[in-house]
Formats: C-alpha cells, structure tokens, sequence
C-alpha cells in the first residue's frame, strides 16, 4: 500500500451536520417485551416488519406482522411490542420525501439469518456455550505476546487435518484438540500443533458477517477472506454448522474463543470499519449519503480501493466503531483487534475506541493494532486527523501499527516482487536499516512512543508469502514449482492440495531454480529478526514451514486450496518449525526483548549484531564467515562462560554451527557462519 496524502474535503458535507443520539440503538428486549430503536433523521417514516424466518426460501417462512415507528428525540424511530420476540427475524422500510422506500435491515442488529439479509432479535444470554461466564482471555504479558495470523477455513481445510469434516473450515474446528496428520499420530495439526508451536496470540481474519461468500451454499467451494462487511455485530455464517438459525453461528463463535483461550491463546479479531461490502449498504439505505465518505462534486470517495469508504469522522458512525469494538471484546470475550486500513480511521475515534475498551473489566489488557496506511486518498471532512503514518503519533501509545519498513528492510519491497532484502541478497544496502529496525527505530522519523507499538513482522495474510518472496528474490530465471515446494517430490501442486509427501529440508532440489537451503537460510535469519527485535512479534500461519501460495500476492478469492494450512508440508518442514519454536521460546524467556535497548555492536558490512541485556544476537547475511568481538574483560572474558542457545545453522544442519574463541587481544570473539543467524547468552557477572 502506498502512504497517500490525506485529502481533505474543501467544505464541510452538510450531511455530516445532523443530530447525534447517544441512546440505545437496535433490538432490545425487556421485561415489558421487546423494543426497537433506529437513527434515521432523513426518514418521513419508518415501518418495522416481523418475519417468521431469515429468508422466504426457508420452510416456513411467513410475514408476523408489521408496526409503524414513531418519530423520537435527536433522529430516532422507536416501537415496543409487548411480546419478548427472541428469535424473530426483522427489517424495516424507510420512506424519505422523495417518494424513495428503502428496505434496510438493522445496521445496529446482533443477530441476522442466512446472508445477513434480515436481522434477527436475540437474548444473547441463551447464545452462551457451558462456562461462559467463567471465561477469560489468559493473561500474558508483553514480553510473551506473539501473534500468529490465520484464516477460519485455512486453519482446517486440509481434508488431512484430523477435525471432522462437519467441522473443517468452520469455527468449532478450533474445539478439537489432539487433532493429527491422518494416520500420522507423530504430526501434530490445528489447535494441537498451536500449542507445541508456542506462539500466545490467535489473530483471525475477518469473521462478521461479510458479503462475498453465499451462505445458502456451503458445498460449493466458495472462498473469500473476508474484508466485505455487510453486518459489523453478527458473526459470519458460512463459519457455523447452521447459517439459517441466527443464534447458532453466535454460539459457536463464542465455543471457538472460548476453546482458544482454555488452550493459553489470545483471541485477536481482524475488523474492517474504512469500508463496507458495497455502498449500496445498510447504513446508506438508513441515511442516505451520511455513512460513506463523499468529495466535494458528491461522487463516493475510494481510499480503501473498495468502492467506498465510512465516515469515521461523522459522529454517529464514529460512535458506531466504538460501540461496536466495545461489544465485541465485552459479549464475545475478544482479546484484541486488529484495523484493516487504520489509515482511513481518525485518530480521535481510535482514541475513543482505546478509551471505551480500557473501561471494561481487564480491558486494559486489550491489543489495538492496525495497518497505518490506505490504498489511495480519502476524502475526509476539513480538519480531520487520520491513524495513518503521518497521525500515528497522535495516537494513545498503546494503540499500535504495522512496521511496513522492518518488513522491507529484511525482505525487500512489498510491492515490488523482485527487489531483495537484508536476507535475500543486499545485505550489505540492507543492514543499517535492520540495526535501525530491531531497536524499534529508535531516533528516526516516527519512532513509535512506546517500541511496543510497532507491530513487526515480514509475512502476513496479502502480499507474498514469505517463502514466495525468496522465490521471487533468489531463483535465477523464476521459481519453478520445485522452489515453492522446497524441494519436495510431487511439486508444490499437489503440496498446495495437502497431497505433498517425501523431502527434506534442503534434501532433495531436482527442479529447483534457487538454492534451497540458501532460501531456509534466509527465512530463518528472517524469523530470527522479527522474534529478536522491539516490538510486537507477529507471523502468518504457515510462516514457519515455509507456506506456499505459489507467487499468488492476493489470494482473497482464491480456492480453498491454494489458502489452506497444508499439515503434510508442516510436517516435512519440522527443522524449520522447530527453528522458529526456539525463537519463540527465546522470546517469551528474556522479556527484556520487547522494550529493552537493541544496542548495536561494530560488525561487519553484511552483518546486524546488537546487544539486549545479557543477549548477543547476531544475523550474518554475508556468503562468507564473519566475527563479533563480544568482551575484553570481567566474567565475559572467559569464552567457556558464553552459552550459545540459538543457531539457524545447526537447526537447519547446514553448517557446523557458531563457535567462540578468545582473540589475540584476549577479547572473547563470536565465529559467525555464513547465512546465520545466532543467540549466544554472556555469563553472568560475578
């Protein structure tokens, strides 16, 4: 993404001048029944309508009745029936002046039926799974977090997986534990592979309810991430055993977090609030040309890149995502969220999003995170501040953001396939900026106010993946499938369909353009960078077994099959995953890494070495053995003392590993191997 200008509106949008409501908006029942609440300033009436079933191709499906709304305070319509209608699904229609009816379902709803398209009334208290009320995210503390992103159907859509097929793709594939490859008891998959892997932190691709998946269908092999909301406060229902019944897919989420956190993981939830499925949306059909930011001819401004962006800066829909944030993290116990273009968010309702969660019991602990940039130019009301690069530091220091330069520092430019890296080829271009990027950028322009704000990382769910990027970066003529598959018989084909077996780690490269164990090298001089440095760690699933999606940068719509977690691969990649467990491990035993100061050591040209505490790490993106002069005096004088307890040569048996030696000088000096990256730990001082 690029970091465009913040374009602002030359006059203030009429539109955005209407009255605020601060009340209860929505379905609610009470002890009289149940009543309904919408803001429609614009609207000349409002009629509400009760239906019997989400869709009319349901059995059973009929109309119960219809209510006109009467006008209320501040923009609102209101009726209460004194019935409790839990169960019941509704919409309304909403006339205007010129003669326009709108059909709208309930922006505000909770529950909805099949597609969203009619919202249903719901007593979110019989939605709780057993032991909900006992329910709690665990608490871990900063220095353990690390975050590993996937999708819902990713996490299971391997056929080979070990969940039940009912259950694959869907949200209570995350109940089963002790899940295996099958008939390979010895491979972990799923949540039982989660667990060995050590990393604290879940982070889920979007699971509202979105758009670009027909929930009537669920044998039809459709797939989509999810970035298409339609109903922001209802979970997705191709993720559920049941779509038609709107309670079920909401009892599920909630076993789903709540099997995550009993097994140690934070639950992070990726939210879309810049823009919505279509324009053509509910908020719009509510009132018309509020919702959605405009420019100053009238025409839908598209910073997003998806046809529309929302207007957080209009005071309703800016309370909207704080309401809605607040909800989630409050009735379904969410961890953190992540922003999908932040950049399109003013910084103030960000901060209010901050304030609101901080309020509830242990919302403290809650991670806000999000991408500091967006596709092109908004188009925000004159004054507006957005949570992009350029606001970031109007933001409360722990709402944080994504570290697109430590990604391009390490790996190469995100949006240019070809171009290397620290680890792929310009190590010697490459390594001041990585010293720079493993201390949090500290002294540079934007350094973060607190190192934890930076989200760093070098893969996640668009762009290349990891493994693809090296591909792109260091296979002389292209990558074949060989290279994607690293090496493994049968091709990354058949790998990508979870059909993959035979091969080891830098064994056999019979196809391959790239030098296969140089490619492990740098992806594990990578991960070494990311876990070691400032910040928040984070990864996309599959990251450490070098996840293929075959050079496909946007696999948002793509078969299931080129996005699914493939175990077999996982499986003949152990040395790579059990590289990136002692990482982890590492990580969540010296606390000192998140915050403390990287300080950086003299090295050579092509090597980024840095001190944290008691820590000497060091990554070698040279061809050639290199040196660290690590003490001349004191306990560390003694070469016996030092405690190597990390090595990417030894993990991925290409090398004879990091040795230490006194120099002539009597300095104890780190043998650094070519393409490594090493953790040695100095004695302690007497």
């Amino acid at each position: 993404m690029t970091q465009p200008r913040d374009y602002q509106r030359a006059t203030v949008n009429p539109i955005s001048m209407l009255p605020v409501y601060d009340g209860e908006l929505g379905a609610r029942l009470t002890a009289d029944g149940t009543a309904f609440t919408v803001w429609a300033p614009t609207a000349e009436a409002v009629t509400l309508r009760l239906f019997a079933t989400g869709s009319d191709d349901e059995p059973g499906a009929r109309a119960i009745a219809e209510r006109p709304m009467a006008s209320g305070p501040r923009g609102t319509w209101h009726v209460e029936i004194p019935e409790w209608l839990a169960g019941v699904y509704y919409d309304f229609l909403v006339a205007f002046p010129d003669g326009t009816v709108n059909r709208v379902a309930d922006p505000w709803a909770r529950a909805a039926g099949v597609n969203g398209a009619r919202s249903m009334v719901v007593d979110l208290a019989q939605t709780d799974p057993e032991g909900w009320d006992e329910d709690r995210g665990p608490e871990i503390p900063d220095g353990e977090l690390v975050v590993w992103e996937t999708h819902i159907g990713d996490f299971s859509n391997d056929p080979d997986c070990g969940v039940p097929a009912e259950h694959r793709g869907r949200f209570l594939a995350f109940t089963h534990d002790g899940t295996h490859i099958t008939g390979d008891p010895a491979s972990p998959t799923c949540l039982n592979y989660l667990k060995r892997l050590g990393v604290t932190c879940v982070q889920l691709l979007p699971f509202y309810d979105y758009g670009s998946v027909d929930e009537t269908l669920p044998e039809d092999g459709q797939f989509n991430w999810g970035y298409d909301p339609v109903n922001y406060n209802v979970p997705e229902g191709s993720y559920s055993t049941d779509p038609y019944h709107g309670e079920v897919r909401i009892r599920e989420c909630k076993t789903m977090i709540q099997a995550l956190h009993r097994a140690g993981f934070k639950v992070i939830m990726d939210v879309v609030y810049n823009h919505m499925y279509s324009a053509d949306n509910w908020f719009e059909r509510m009132v018309p040309g509020y919702f959605c930011r405009r420019t100053d001819d009238g025409a839908l401004a598209n910073g997003s890149g998806c046809g529309n962006d929302t207007a957080s800066e209009h005071a309703m829909f800016g309370r909207y995502i704080v309401d809605s944030v607040t909800y989630w993290a409050r009735e379904y116990h969410i961890d953190g969220f992540r922003f999908d273009l932040m950049g399109l968010i003013d910084a103030e309702t960000m901060n209010a999003v901050r304030a609101s969660v901080d309020a509830l019991p242990g919302g403290r602990g809650i991670l806000l995170y999000g991408e500091p940039w967006s596709a092109t130019d908004s188009a925000v009301e004159p004054g507006t501040i957005l949570a992009n690069k350029g606001g970031a530091l109007r933001l409360d220091r722990r709402i944080g953001w994504f570290c697109d330069a430590t990604r391009d520092a390490i790996k190469g430019h995100v949006l240019y396939a070809d171009q290397a890296g620290f680890v792929n080829g310009l190590g010697r271009a490459f390594a001041p900026s990585v010293r720079k990027a493993v201390d949090a950028w500290h002294g540079a322009v934007g350094e973060p106010k607190d190192p934890m704000q930076l989200v760093q990382y070098v893969s996640a769910h668009d762009d290349l993946t990891l493994w693809d990027k090296l591909c792109a970066t260091m296979c002389p003529g292209g990558p074949t499938e060989a290279d994607y598959a690293a090496g493994a018989a049968g091709g990354a084909t058949g790998e990508a369909a979870g059909r993959a077996g035979g091969g080891a780690a830098g064994g056999e490269t019979g196809g391959c353009h790239g030098d296969i164990a140089d490619m492990l090298a740098a992806n594990a001089m990578a991960a070494g960078l990311v876990m070691t440095a400032a910040g928040l760690p984070f990864l996309l699933s599959g990251e450490e077994f070098a996840r293929t999606k075959l050079g496909c940068s946007d696999s948002f719509d793509k078969p299931a099959e080129l996005n699914l977690l493939d175990w077999h691969r996982a499986a003949r990649m152990a040395s790579l995953v059990e590289w990136y467990r002692t990482l982890i491990a590492v990580r969540r035993g010296h606390p000192e890494l998140c915050r403390g100061a990287h300080v950086a050591l003299p090295a050579g040209p092509e090597v980024a070495a840095y001190r944290v505490g008691d820590l000497v790490i060091a990554a070698n993106a040279g061809y050639r053995p290199d040196e660290l002069a690590v003490s001349s005096g004191g306990a560390e004088a003694d070469a016996a003392l030092w405690r190597r307890i990390a090595d990417s040569t030894q993990a991925l048996a290409c090398g004879g590993g990091s040795q230490v030696t006194v120099g002539p000088s009597g300095a104890v000096v780190l043998q650094l191997p070519e393409r490594s990256f090493v953790i040695w730990q100095a004695p302690a001082a007497a």
